[in-house]
């Protein structure tokens, strides 16, 4: 019997069986490495307007209470995790609302804040601004995503001795809602780069206790893999990433989906089939598409290893193609990684590059992070986003319908919770639209008796 294609025709054939099965086995193991998400931060509660007017109680008054303050959500960075798995199942994330203020100067319940944990390693993006809001490589780091809406202010808060029992309070606002874009990049101190089956895998496994999936067919390695090089007193790790062939950095193969993960190397060591055709093309074509990716790549110390000694042949191939590949300050290795001959001459290299090259960010202060946009650094402090600017200039906008808009957050605050019906409660906001530039800006804009102006959610009659 055979089994199903993509496309849902019957596939009979062994090869094609195999191959489908293959292809299956690729989108159930590979790395999860990006993953977009949906948070929503928590509304700040509402403000109260009350008052006490209890027989023989002296201190009566205005007693409203203020609203609770929204909850934030905030990512913690935790290296017990290695994936951003959980993310395709979970893709919104919301933090609890503040409670409304009460009489008796109560306040609101402040919402419940929301933390997910992310691998070491993760950038995450605004997806919408495209910015970078935090880049986290150690772990325990907690960065501030989305802060809570601030709870309104209850009546109470505007009592004055020329308004002894204000009718005013304020609406909470709203919180953040953000589309991030999480990308993670592995943290390793190497990087093994090379084309398909160049034994980048038999490497990684002859210098580590990794245990690649090695084979003799092209992109037997789907996912990035990490090892641990114990060599003198200190160790280093290395990461294999997959074979990269012509276009890889446009999305041929898999070597797009896995160039970052060499972004954050110090290092590289490019493994060269040494019983190719043409080797020497094969090292000029890898470099190219790393080229091409990130320009950056180029500026890391690069060892050569021309793998595969132990094929008849290869060495004399490495004597005539050693002279055509510019290698920088190191000299190019002639190994065998399945036979382990000339890895400790290779490892000494890798060890002098790691020497001089600049240090890995996670190994500075623990606090040290790259400094994105719109993240503030604090000693010791969580880093917390910059407050949106608060533009306090009173705008307005005249409408098609004739109507004017008031453009003023903190005016719309107090016209969202007036009692439109008591008259006492306008002339109240009346008051404060005047104290905030809002009745002069409306007169400059031509408004007359009669007209329509709005405030936030409010629809007002001019006077």
């Amino acid at each position: 019997m055979g089994i199903k294609g993509y496309d849902g025709a019957q596939v009979h054939s062994p090869i094609f069986q195999h191959y489908y099965h293959y292809r299956l086995l690729y989108y159930v193991i590979q790395m999860i490495d990006r993953a977009q998400i949906t948070i929503t931060s928590g509304n700040g509660g509402n403000g109260a307007i009350s008052g006490r007017r209890e027989k023989f109680v002296p201190h009566g008054g205005p007693d409203g209470g203020d609203g609770g303050t929204g909850g934030s959500i905030y990512a913690r960075c935790d290296r017990n995790f290695t994936t951003l798995l959980g993310f395709r199942y979970t893709r919104v994330y919301r933090a609890g609302n503040g409670g409304n203020g009460a009489g008796r100067k109560r306040h609101g319940k402040n919402g419940s804040d929301v933390e997910f944990a992310v691998p070491v390693g993760t950038e995450i993006w605004d997806d919408t601004a495209g910015q970078c809001i935090a880049d986290l490589t150690v772990h325990g780091q907690r960065v501030l995503l989305a802060h809570g809406g601030r709870g309104g202010r209850g009546n109470a808060r505007f009592a004055s001795s020329t308004n002894q029992f204000p009718l005013l309070a304020e609406e909470g606002d709203p919180g953040e809602v953000i589309r991030l874009r999480l990308e993670l990049k592995l943290l390793a101190d190497v990087g093994i780069v090379g084309a398909p089956n160049a034994g980048k895998s038999s490497l990684l496994a002859a210098l580590t206790d990794a245990r690649p999936k090695i084979a003799d067919y092209p992109f037997t390695t789907l996912e990035p893999v990490l090892g641990v090089v114990e060599y003198g007193r200190d160790g280093f790790v290395m990461v294999d990433i997959p074979g990269l062939i012509d276009g890889a950095h446009a999305g041929v193969g898999l070597g797009d989906e896995f160039l970052r993960h060499i972004e954050r190397t110090r290092a590289l060591v490019h493994v060269i089939d040494g019983s190719a055709p043409d080797p020497v093309a094969d090292y000029i074509r890898v470099r190219k598409e790393m080229q091409l990716f990130d320009e950056s790549l180029m500026e890391k110390p690069e060892i050569v290893a021309f793998n595969k000694r132990d094929v008849p042949g290869v060495v004399d191939t490495f004597e005539l193609c050693k002279d055509d590949m510019p290698t920088g300050a190191f000299p190019p290795h002639c190994i065998s990684a399945v036979g382990r001959i000339g890895l400790d001459a290779l490892l000494g290299d890798v060890s002098a590059a790691l020497a001089d090259a600049v240090p890995r960010r996670d190994e500075s202060a623990e606090n040290d992070i790259r400094p994105p946009v719109a993240v503030v650094e604090r000693p010791g402090v969580v880093p917390v986003l910059r407050p949106r600017s608060v533009d306090r200039e009173v705008k307005v906008q005249r409408l098609r319908s004739g109507k004017y808009r008031v453009m003023l957050r903190s005016a719309a605050r107090f016209a969202a919770m007036v009692d439109v019906d008591n008259w006492s409660a306008r002339v109240q906001l009346y008051e404060q639209l005047r104290r905030q530039g809002v009745i002069s800006a409306l007169e400059r804009a031509g408004i007359r008796p009669g007209d329509t102006y709005i405030v936030g959610k409010r629809e007002l009659e001019w006077e």
